[in-house]
């Protein structure tokens, strides 16, 4: 696993930065919300207008038809493209460069930056923009400055994505080309937000409301037998995201073990969960998550050996099913690895 450099605080202040963020408000304001019925997410505004409606995968399309010859030597693959026989675009890491070139330096021309921003900040929900531009400021000193990307395959062919990587940092867009995955494949997000060792209560750190709205499942378990089953000593290897299948051996208590209120707590966390994300994302994970059975096919541990403080509230857990993934670590600091498809037969690269 690579190891992490945490980098100075700082803000963006990018030559042409205002044009820039005029471009990407207007791309991202037709990249509506809408509602997955079951998690009771907000509907998507139809008032949107026509210019308004480019997609992420629409300015993909466009940025990899603006790339010469040698911009697509360091950055474009094909979509078979292996690293240690699994496909490249299916590999995620917490830390690391997929390509040479950040996405803010003269490799790329300035419309370049402009269309990567977009399809960027198009993947997320635009009420999470705030958490992932503070996310971005504290472990890597801003948007563009230490990110890359990669395309692979191309468009005309069915088959392409977009994946940029950096520290916290594995997100792709694929048009739904990727068969059987949620996200394209897996993605990462983590946070250090005081440093790369944080306190017990994670001061400042945007995504440790997700433990902590987990952590309220705990605390509704009777005590004795559910919380005993909740209650693991020792945490996987953090990256430990490849799928057991139907017949696995799960840590935790049983989702379909749980009470009437504690499902429906469940629900809550997964809401949290993709609440970050796009629509199109959120709705293929419940796709993929219904395919094997839903959470009811899932477990969630708690895991002892990570409890910063001692306080028992358990930094480290983690939700699993025959081909869903989503393990939440805590200690040090926010480490998250997300691995969702219909098919637990797909494989993918961590290492």
């Amino acid at each position: 696993m690579t190891s992490e450099n945490p980098r100075v605080n700082s803000d963006m202040n990018l030559p042409g930065d205002v044009s820039r963020r005029r471009f990407v408000q207007t791309v991202g304001a037709g990249i509506g919300i809408a509602g997955v019925t079951q998690l009771g997410f907000a509907e998507e505004k139809k008032e949107a207008k026509p210019t308004q409606k480019a997609k992420p995968e629409q300015l993909v399309r466009k940025l990899f038809d603006s790339l010469d010859e040698r911009q697509r030597k360091q950055v474009a693959f094909a979509w078979d493209h292996k690293k240690d026989g699994v496909p490249y675009r299916l590999h995620v890491r917490n830390n690391w460069q997929i390509t040479k070139p950040m996405v803010n330096s003269d490799f790329y021309t300035a419309d370049q930056q402009d269309m990567i921003e977009a399809i960027f900040w198009g993947l997320y929900n635009p009420e999470w923009h705030p958490q992932i531009k503070k996310q971005l400021r504290d472990d890597a000193g801003g948007y563009g400055k230490a990110q890359s990307i990669a395309l692979f395959g191309e468009p005309d062919s069915g088959k392409f994505e977009f994946v940029m990587t950096g520290r916290h940092l594995t997100i792709r867009c694929d048009g739904d080309s990727t068969e059987h995955f949620a996200f394209g494949g897996p993605i990462f997000y983590g946070h250090a937000a005081q440093g790369f060792t944080e306190k017990p209560d994670h001061p400042g750190n945007v995504f440790w409301p997700q433990a902590l709205q987990a952590n309220k499942l705990y605390e509704m378990l009777e005590d004795g037998k559910q919380r005993k089953q909740a209650l693991v000593k020792t945490s996987p290897v953090e990256d430990a995201v490849h799928f057991k299948g139907a017949k696995g051996e799960f840590d935790g208590i049983a989702i379909s073990d749980l009470t009437g209120d504690q499902k429906e707590h469940v629900q809550k966390v997964l809401k949290t969960l993709v609440e970050p994300y796009r629509n199109s994302d959120q709705t293929e994970v419940m796709k993929c998550l219904n395919a094997q059975g839903g959470l009811d096919q899932c477990h969630i541990a708690f895991y002892e050996s990570d409890d910063i403080g001692e306080d028992e509230v358990w930094d480290t857990w983690r939700l699993e099913g025959p081909s869903f993934v989503w393990h939440f670590r805590g200690d040090p600091h926010v480490h998250v690895w997300v691995n969702v498809a219909d098919d637990p037969s797909t494989k993918v690269s961590t290492s």
